[in-house]
C-alpha cells in the first residue's frame, strides 16, 4: 500500500476519489483496498477508511467531503447543537439559489435555497473526523427556523429559542441581528421578549 494512502486517511478518513487520486492512486488500486476491506465505498466518489473511528456527526463529514460549498442548518444545525429534541431524518443543508443540486446516494439529503447575507453570514466551521463542515451557529438556526416554521413547525423553532436562552449560548441582539437577515425580527420579538435571555454573549 502507498505511504501516501495511510497519511491521507490519517487526517481525513473521508476521501474523495479526486483526492486520491492527487496522491497518485488509480482507480483500480483503490477499487483493490475496497475489495480487500480497506477502504469502504460510502457512496460515489467518496471512499472512507474501514479502520477508522466513527462519530454520532459521521454523515455530517460525509456531507462536508460531498458537498463543501453546502452549510448544515435548519433541523440537522439544531440537533448537532443539542437545541432540539427532534431526530431529522434527512440532512438539512443551504445552497446557493443557483448552485446544482448534489446527492449523497445513501443519505436523504434535503435542500433550502439561501442568498446574499442568509447564506453568508451566521455559519461556523466545525471539524468532524478530519473534514471541516460549515454549519450555521445557533443564533442563525434559530432566525432561519422560524423564517422556515412553516416547513418544520412553530413549535420546534419556539422550542430552539428557549434552548438557547436557558442555556446562554447567545444573546438577544445575536439573535435579533440574524432575525433581520432572515427577515423575521417582528415574528421573533414578541417571543424573544417573553424569554430571559442574556444581553450580552455568554462567556464561553
Amino acid at each position: 500500500m502507498p505511504l501516501a494512502l495511510p497519511k491521507a486517511f490519517q487526517r481525513t478518513p473521508i476521501q474523495r476519489m479526486r483526492d486520491l487520486e492527487s496522491l497518485g492512486l488509480s482507480r483500480p488500486r483503490v477499487r483493490s483496498l475496497v475489495d480487500k476491506g480497506i477502504l469502504e465505498k460510502a457512496s460515489r466518489g467518496l471512499y472512507i477508511l474501514r479502520s477508522a473511528d466513527v462519530s454520532e456527526n459521521r454523515t455530517l463529514a460525509e456531507v462536508g467531503k460531498k458537498v463543501p460549498h453546502g452549510v448544515i442548518c435548519l433541523l440537522t444545525a439544531l440537533r448537532f447543537h443539542n437545541l432540539t429534541t427532534q431526530v431529522p431524518h434527512q440532512v438539512w443543508i443551504a445552497l446557493e439559489r443557483s448552485a446544482w443540486s448534489p446527492k449523497v446516494e445513501h443519505l436523504s439529503l434535503k435542500i433550502v435555497r439561501y442568498s446574499g447575507k442568509a447564506l453568508q453570514e451566521g455559519h461556523q466551521k466545525h471539524v468532524i473526523e478530519g473534514v471541516p463542515v460549515l454549519i450555521t451557529s445557533p443564533a442563525k438556526t434559530v432566525a432561519d427556523c422560524f423564517k422556515y416554521r412553516n416547513k418544520i413547525g412553530l413549535d420546534v423553532a419556539l422550542e430552539a429559542l428557549r434552548e438557547v436562552c436557558r442555556k446562554r449560548i447567545c444573546s438577544t441582539d445575536e439573535l435579533m441581528h440574524f432575525a433581520r437577515v432572515c427577515r423575521v425580527a417582528n415574528v421573533i420579538k414578541p417571543y424573544l421578549e417573553s424569554m430571559a435571555c442574556p444581553q450580552k454573549p455568554s462567556a464561553a
